[in-house]
């Protein structure tokens, strides 16, 4: 098996209109100061030039394979093409984007799980835009959850659920209800949902961060975390 450690992060292109072209070049430019691990962008390498060229910034792109990045990364922008031509412009989504947006989620996925790159990392998307173009998932959550869930064995048999944590170096904070209006967050929280999202967070902090006993506390919903059900019941009928 490849080490990790030795391959690229495979960045998806994401929103061509949003701010993830910005990000992707100026990330490469701070690349040194930074101390950036090799990555490559999946998606329109002529978005990236009209964006650096709008930005003035002087990013070389260098177009090939992903197991070319870890050699170009010094000198180039690696940009694996996806074939697909995007014409989104700043501040100006278009659901024809849609295909090309989901497709470098999908080839990033499928790098990681070829071995091709260490891991998957997003540019932001632009939801109303993909909905419009009928993209089925809430949300970047729930479509990594479906592309990793073809390929990936549940633990213990449970039925597979993607769980999103926000990490820090000393606090990691996990959604237990993802990508809904606040207005039905309490409606679509459950004990059972819970309890799932408790025992997924357990275990990959115990596997994958290394934590032999991790403390999970789970944070009120209501004002005053109801206060005995006087603002809310929900503590003491889901999440007690």
């Amino acid at each position: 098996m490849t080490d990790p450690g030795a391959l690229p992060l495979a960045l998806t292109m994401g929103e061509p209109a949003g701010i993830g072209p910005d990000v992707t070049l100026i990330a490469w430019t701070r690349r040194l100061e930074a101390g950036l691990p090799p990555f490559h962008v999946i998606g329109d390498p002529d978005l990236l030039r009209r964006r650096a060229a709008l930005l003035g910034l002087d990013v070389p792109l260098r177009v090939g394979s992903a197991d070319e990045t870890v050699a170009a990364f010094a000198s180039a922008l690696p940009v694996v093409d996806l074939g697909r031509s995007v014409v989104g412009e700043p501040g100006r989504p278009s659901r024809r984007d849609a295909p090309a947006v989901v497709g470098s989620i999908e080839a990033a996925v499928e790098e990681v799980r070829l071995g091709l790159a260490a891991a998957v990392v997003t540019n932001p998307i632009h939801k109303h835009a993909l909905y419009d173009a009928g993209f089925s998932h809430p949300g970047h959550t729930e479509f990594l959850g479906d592309l990793a869930g073809r390929f990936a064995v549940p633990i213990d048999g449970e039925a597979w659920r993607p769980v999103m944590m926000l990490a820090g170096p000393q606090l990691k904070t996990v959604p237990i209800t993802v990508h809904v209006a606040l207005a039905r967050a309490a409606q679509d929280l459950s004990s059972e949902a819970i309890a799932a999202t408790v025992r997924i967070v357990d275990a990959d902090l115990r596997s994958r961060f290394g934590l032999a006993a991790p403390r999970l506390v789970l944070a009120g919903l209501n004002p005053h975390a109801g206060e005995d059900g006087a603002m809310g019941r929900e503590e003491i009928e889901v999440m007690r």
